[in-house]
């Protein structure tokens, strides 16, 4: 469909190939297939080894009565539930776009790392009050069973994290954020443990827990204020759009840019809509070809769509940065 040189994107085309701004290309939703496919297989092992270790965790902080090994088996339990959350998101996004969402499902793998993120943040909550609790009313710990647990339990948050290690989507960046915080608690509690056994200081146990809260909110509050951004259509990190107006605005025969728009759905790739106005009798095949060209090998825009405007702005009558005739 083409309105005053708008080209419209109909839903049915986000289904295989994107007319990007008139022309037909290929978006590689092979490789993105795979890709997929390989992040899913990760979050399945790791969720394995963080499953078998959970069990491990809480029997050994209830038999060496250790609040640091109860909030780690207390984290560890809830990273299965969102590891699980991130494969059920990947799954759910594979579903082919349609009328409704003609942009699919992939929204849920950032509605997912939003949820982990919250998650890392109320579990912090919980571990700061007990923690507190155990400053008030200390009890005796088995510095041994202790030991042998936090070390175990370090070693299998290790291999978890070594897993999902340098990916970038924000499910695995979610998924990640978890088990560091999982061995930064081995670490804590491996340390109390230490402190425990060699100077019987009970203490080492619930300040070590907070010292690792700290972290583990940190973590969690960039998780979810990211993932929060991306669900707001917030511009992707990086991207510079005052040097899309400015670079696309140096283009013969374009004489304006204006409502510049740049989001992502997963946080991974970007995409732009913009209004491109041009000269009275320029060539807008021309000059179009010239922005995505622009758009994909300057700032690495895969899905643009670009509105062509000779004359007025066809907006609504004082739309914002909507511009007069050149």
């Amino acid at each position: 469909m083409t309105t005053n040189g708008n080209r419209i994107i109909p839903p049915a085309q986000e289904r295989g190939e994107h007319a990007h701004a008139g022309a037909s290309h290929d978006h590689g939703h092979g490789h993105h297939h795979n890709a997929e496919i390989a992040s899913e297989r990760r979050l399945w092992v790791a969720l394995g080894v963080l499953a078998a270790f959970t069990v491990v965790e809480a029997v050994g902080g209830f038999w060496s009565r250790s609040i640091a090994l109860l909030a780690e088996a207390a984290h560890m339990l809830a990273d299965c539930g969102s590891l699980i959350l991130a494969v059920i998101a990947i799954r759910a996004s594979r579903r082919p776009a349609s009328y409704e969402r003609t942009y699919g499902n992939r929204r849920y793998q950032p509605l997912a790392a939003y949820t982990n993120g919250l998650l890392l943040l109320a579990i912090t909550a919980a571990v700061v009050f007990e923690a507190v609790q155990r400053f008030i009313s200390p009890a005796q710990i088995n510095g041994r069973v202790m030991l042998v647990v936090a070390v175990a339990g370090g070693i299998a948050n290790l291999a978890a994290f070594l897993v999902l290690s340098g990916k970038s989507s924000l499910n695995e960046r979610g998924a990640r954020a978890h088990v560091l915080s999982d061995l930064l608690g081995s670490v804590a509690a491996t340390a109390a443990a230490v402190i425990i056994l060699v100077f019987g200081w009970l203490a080492a146990d619930p300040l070590l827990s907070l010292a690792v809260s700290a972290l583990i909110f940190r973590s969690g509050w960039r998780l979810t204020m990211d993932s929060a951004h991306i669900l707001l259509e917030g511009s992707p990190n990086g991207f510079d759009t005052a040097a899309v107006e400015r670079e696309l605005g140096d283009i013969p025969d374009v004489c304006d840019i204006h409502h510049v728009h740049a989001w992502s759905l997963t946080g991974e790739k970007v995409m732009v809509t913009l209004h491109a106005q041009i000269n009275e009798g320029a060539d807008g095949e021309a000059a179009l070809g010239q922005v995505t060209n622009i758009l994909r090998q300057r700032f690495g825009v895969e899905h643009a769509t670009v509105q062509i405007e000779e004359g007025e702005c066809p907006a609504p009558t004082g739309a914002a940065d909507c511009r007069g005739a050149c």
